[in-house]
């Protein structure tokens, strides 16, 4: 996933934070969106973790392991 590189105006403010929040939002609801599409159950505990993940390097990764996942715990697999 490409690394996000600040060229607004506003950039390091409360404006690009919640811009950068809203899109985390968004990511970590696709993902669980996607789990839930393909039929996988997904416990409380992943559901929060998924939630309140602000990384979009890691909710990108988690993303595409959603694609392919057998359980939802598969998302938090190193390696």
């Amino acid at each position: 996933m490409a690394t996000y590189t600040p060229n607004f105006p506003g950039s390091n403010t409360i404006v690009e934070e919640s811009w950068l929040e809203g899109r985390a939002k968004g990511r970590a609801e696709d993902i669980l969106r996607i789990l839930e599409v393909r039929g996988i159950e997904i416990s409380d505990p992943v559901r929060e973790r998924v939630i309140e993940c602000t990384d979009l390097d890691v909710l990108g990764t988690w993303f595409d392991r959603s694609l392919s996942a057998a359980h939802a715990e598969e998302l938090f697999v190193e390696g």
